[in-house]
């Protein structure tokens, strides 16, 4: 009987720990940031744009905020404006320098691997008549900066780099790369949101005209961004409607997500000063992983110089991410496969393709990023949840093959699909017939409508994130949950015929409780 106790115990010690190793996507607001922004909320609520004492208050936090980024990455106060966010400041510089220079110059050089708030804005200026060449990066993901010499010209306005990647970590030669645009006149616009607080930052040396910034990935708030725009260099709004932000950002300032923005950059150096301790953390951690997988593939950067100290990107050749995730995130582990902001799209990286994985390889990696309270005993855990995966000794999801999907299982009375696909892949193609559609982000508030004693059937697109949330349902107590395995994509070329026939027939769509 005290056996079985002690079990129990472990039991409920090993599922009820949390291990958050996704910084990379977000972090945790710090305390002083909140109680900063707690008395901003409280006692300082007056329009800085006001000349009355509370307005001229507001005002005087604003400045004293804006001085503290500034600080932070070596920059002149007045070159710092406030945003709602990182992909508004990179919108933001991308189209006030074409709207300048084109159609004078043509051409925009970037590289494959920026944030998709680059990628697509840089497809965007495209149809607008904007020529985008990428420069190929090596297989650690760093520019080749021969062939950049090649690709930028007279004809070159801007070349956009960012400074570190979300996913690999690698770290960019911003001088360099700043050297070879000058040298043809070209302006240089470079996305700092994952090297702040983890690697020296100077803009002023690096000679660059514009660089984007963004609170919630320096233990700051969310909502809260910082454009960087070198004096002298061209810039027109891209909001109009007011005269905040000395012209260039219209719109009445969030006072509170400003101050804690500021208070979070007074912690750069201390952050800064962690580096090698979170260093020594990953490489015990890369140790590990290769005691248990031999064969895995480490895709960040060797060299500790050419790499954020918390980034770790990795391939477990022969495991999909998607139910490693998910096994990890129903025993309290965070960890991604890649940039939060493409993730739902449920498609192989194009950061990890860029740098020579295949589809395949990609769908088999993760991305952990460690935090400042990252703990040995954490990447204990984490590694010892992989190793019993990896062995066999934690149950796996239920899959489902294209090929065992036939009619009979579309219309069995036991059979419950559960549609998760994202709003935007609906509108694109048609789902399976007597398909019940939820919101993939909201899953936890349909369990009371879901049948525990059918079998049900999760899809997505690709597979990915479906598996994910049957391993949620299955934590959840639902012990009749199946993925199917390559998701509508892999049924429709399998099934053709049956898709024609039956897609979207008979679909509910599921209201929250």
């Amino acid at each position: 009987m005290e056996l079985q106790y002690f079990e129990f115990l472990k039991h409920l010690v090993r599922f009820n720990r949390r291990v958050y190793l996704d910084h990379n996507a977000t972090t945790p607001v710090n305390g002083r940031v909140r109680r900063a922004m707690d008395q901003a909320l409280k006692a300082h609520y007056g329009n800085p744009s006001a000349f009355y004492g509370m307005g001229r208050k507001s005002a005087k936090l604003l400045d004293e905020a804006r001085q503290r980024v500034a600080k932070a990455v070596h920059a002149d106060p007045t070159e710092v404006y406030f945003t709602a966010c990182a992909t508004e400041s990179n919108n933001a510089a991308l189209k006030a320098v074409a709207s300048h220079f084109h159609p004078k110059k043509t051409k925009i050089v970037s590289t494959p691997i920026e944030h998709p708030s680059v990628i697509n804005t840089l497809a965007y200026l495209e149809n607008q008549g904007v020529i985008v060449k990428y420069c190929p990066v090596d297989d650690q993901g760093r520019v080749r900066l021969s062939e950049l010499e090649k690709l930028v010209d007279e004809d070159t306005f801007l070349v956009c780099c960012m400074l570190a990647n979300n996913e690999t970590g690698v770290i960019q030669d911003i001088s360099a790369i700043t050297k070879i645009a000058k040298r043809h006149g070209a302006l240089v616009l470079t996305d700092c949101v994952q090297a702040l607080g983890k690697i020296p930052i100077d803009l002023h040396a690096w000679g660059v005209d514009y660089a984007s910034f963004s609170a919630h990935k320096l233990y700051g708030p969310k909502g809260i961004g910082a454009l960087y725009v070198k004096q002298g260099s061209p810039f027109t709004p891209l909001l109009h409607g007011g005269h905040q932000e000395s012209g260039l950002r219209a719109g009445t300032e969030s006072i509170h997500n400003i101050v804690g923005f500021g208070v979070a950059c007074e912690a750069v150096e201390k952050l800064l000063s962690q580096g090698n301790q979170i260093s020594g953390l990953k490489r015990q951690l890369i140790q590990r992983f290769t005691e248990i997988k031999p064969d895995c593939v480490i895709n960040s950067p060797d060299a500790e110089a050419e790499c954020l100290p918390n980034t770790l990107s990795i391939t477990f050749p022969g495991v999909e991410n998607a139910g490693l995730m998910g096994m990890l995130d129903y025993r309290g582990i965070a960890v991604s496969a890649g940039s939060a902001c493409s993730t739902g799209e449920d498609t192989p990286s194009h950061v990890l393709k860029a740098i020579g994985l295949s589809d395949r390889a990609a769908r088999e990696t993760i991305r952990i990023s460690l935090g400042p309270d990252t703990s040995a005993r954490d990447l204990q855990y984490l590694t010892r949840m992989v190793q019993e995966y990896l062995e066999g000794r934690i149950p796996f999801v239920n899959m489902l093959a294209p090929a065992q999907l036939n009619e009979s299982f579309l219309f069995a009375e036991d059979t419950f699909i559960l549609d998760v696909r994202p709003p935007l892949n609906r509108k694109e193609a048609k789902g399976l017939p007597n398909s019940h559609e939820v919101d993939p982000l909201r899953v936890e508030r349909y369990l009371k409508q879901l049948p525990r004693e059918k079998q049900i059937l999760v899809y997505c697109p690709g597979g990915g994130l479906s598996v994910m949330i049957s391993y949620y349902l299955q934590a959840k107590g639902f012990k009749r949950v199946t993925n199917l395995r390559g998701g509508l994509d892999a049924w429709r070329k399998r099934h053709g015929a049956l898709y024609d026939k039956y897609a979207g027939q008979n679909v509910t769509v599921l209201q929250p409780d």
